[in-house]
């Protein structure tokens, strides 16, 4: 196996508005696929993962902290973000030789994390 990790699944409220956030910040397709799930554009053997609604399963700030790979466009992907519902709780900040990140709640409530090199 290429990847330890290979699939997510991420709750959220509003399937429509959610696919217009990620679709925005990301700048990729995300379709819903089937009712009430969304997959994120990927190839045979790319980490992926879907956005889905739930009534036993709800967006949160206090679980898995998800990176999304926005690399080269960090504060342009942040302002979009912002523009879409999504807030900013940490501004981009360099992470050693890590990279940047910028900490944000996504359009749903969900604790992200914008990443660039």
């Amino acid at each position: 196996m290429a990847n330890t990790i290979v699939w997510f699944d991420l709750p959220v409220l509003d399937l429509q508005r959610a696919i217009d956030f990620y679709s925005a910040v990301l700048v990729t397709r995300v379709s819903e696929e089937f009712p009430g799930v969304a997959v994120f554009s990927h190839q045979q053997q790319e980490v992926a993962g879907c956005l889905f609604v739930s009534a036993t399963h709800k967006p949160s700030r206090d679980g898995a902290l998800l990176y999304f790979n926005v690399n080269g466009r960090l504060q342009d992907a942040v302002d979009i973000a912002q523009q879409h519902g999504g807030t900013l709780e940490q501004a981009p900040h360099a992470i050693g030789p890590h990279g940047f990140r910028s900490v944000l709640l996504d359009s749903e409530g969900n604790r992200i994390v914008l990443h660039s090199e």
